[in-house]
């Protein structure tokens, strides 16, 4: 792209920017999808909000060390890395935090790893064109997961709900409530640990992507211990915040979940999510969870499933990749006008303040730990509270 080549790109400079930038992604990363792993035992009292999101970040961080298959597809198995620039993985990482804040704002669970991967092909387009993308690896270990990894996990979990259900029906409803709340730690805990072998990748082949492209370390090379550590604590540190408006909406918006039908959700999330991870699918978790919750709700005799709110959630879903994408092609078209270092920096400003005003709107309907179990009003924001009678 002709753009404004001949003014220089201070390349260690813009590199820390895309690193730091790439951990804030990470970071939002992690608040964005704790509701994956821990929205129904919230939702069942299996476990605290707060000892929830304490828990999943811990696993989160094991998890991040256990596999580099995802990372390495991030790194160069969708894009072409000659022609990838600094500045495209910047302008890509925009598209990506932009399209997880807003989602965020408005409680739906969205694919981060889909907003990244969206943001970093749209930001290659606008660089070098259609043929800087490796559309192959896009849609066989892209989109075809996000497809059926969702419908997959909905038939695993409705089999074992009503499995659950079945095996223990000669119990009482709290000896069954009881027991299943106790075996939801331990799945919730597997989903925890499955999303940091996938998730917490995402963002070391983005870094590792930005050190290739910076000649830092040879084209194909796996991600240095710095990366894997650096973003490990990263998704970890998000997820302890916990992303409220996501869990409830999860755990509280799609069916009304009780622990057989939590613990089935999460077993079947774990599962599929851990395998992907093995073939190095950049799978979506909010995908798996989301349809793990949905499967439930259909394998309990008498559940009721708000398809209204999977609904919003599915069209979300189809407007992730090409909304990131064009935040992406956006952004680096911005950088590319401006030129050079400058086009970096004003890229990342322009985030910085989108991010603050997302978060200042957020605050006028807080969601937190205290009201995240509160009864579905029909979105994210929970009803607000009764003056007391005079």
């Amino acid at each position: 792209m002709a753009g404004r080549d001949a003014i220089p790109v201070s390349n260690t400079f813009v590199l820390v920017l895309v690193v730091i930038t790439a951990l804030g992604f990470d970071f939002t990363n992690g608040f964005h999808d704790t509701g994956n792993a821990m929205a129904t035992s919230i939702a069942t009292k299996a476990l605290s909000p707060r000892v929830a999101v304490g828990l999943s970040g811990l696993l989160n961080l094991v998890g991040a060390f256990l596999s580099l298959a995802v990372a390495a597809t991030i790194a160069s198995g969708l894009v072409d890395t000659k022609l990838v620039t600094l500045t495209v993985v910047a302008a890509g990482l925009a598209g990506g935090i932009t399209w997880n804040l807003v989602t965020w704002l408005f409680g739906i669970p969205s694919s981060s790893s889909h907003a990244l991967i969206g943001g970093v092909i749209g930001a290659t387009l606008a660089a070098a064109g259609g043929h800087a993308v490796k559309w192959h690896g896009l849609v066989s270990k892209v989109v075809v997961p996000a497809v059926l990894s969702p419908v997959i996990a909905a038939l695993v979990a409705a089999t074992g709900t009503w499995l659950l259900y079945r095996i223990s029906r000669s119990l009482t409803d709290a000896a069954r409530g009881h027991g299943f709340r106790i075996g939801q730690i331990g799945s919730a805990c597997m989903v925890s640990l499955a999303h940091g072998t996938n998730d917490a990748q995402k963002t070391m082949g983005v870094i590792t992507l930005a050190l290739i492209a910076n000649k830092t370390v040879a084209s194909g090379s796996n991600a240095p211990f710095w990366v894997i550590l650096s973003c490990a604590l990263a998704i970890s540190a998000g997820t302890y915040l916990g992303g409220w408006r996501v869990i409830r909406t999860l755990g509280k918006g799609l069916v009304e979940i009780e622990a057989p039908q939590g613990m089935a959700a999460e077993s079947a999330s774990a599962a599929v999510i851990l395998l992907s991870s093995s073939f190095g699918y950049s799978l979506s978790t909010t995908h798996v969870a989301t349809g793990s919750i949905i499967g439930s709700g259909l394998g309990k005799r008498g559940a009721e499933v708000r398809w209204n709110v999977a609904g919003r959630m599915a069209t979300a879903w189809v407007f992730t990749l090409p909304s990131a994408a064009l935040v992406g092609a956006g952004a680096y078209g911005l950088a590319d006008v401006i030129g050079g270092t400058a086009g970096v920096v004003v890229d990342l400003l322009i985030l910085v303040a989108v991010s603050a005003f997302i978060y200042l709107r957020s605050r006028a309907t807080k969601v937190d730990h205290n009201n995240v179990n509160d009864e579905w009003t029909g979105s994210a924001a929970p009803a607000e509270p009764q003056p007391a009678a005079a």
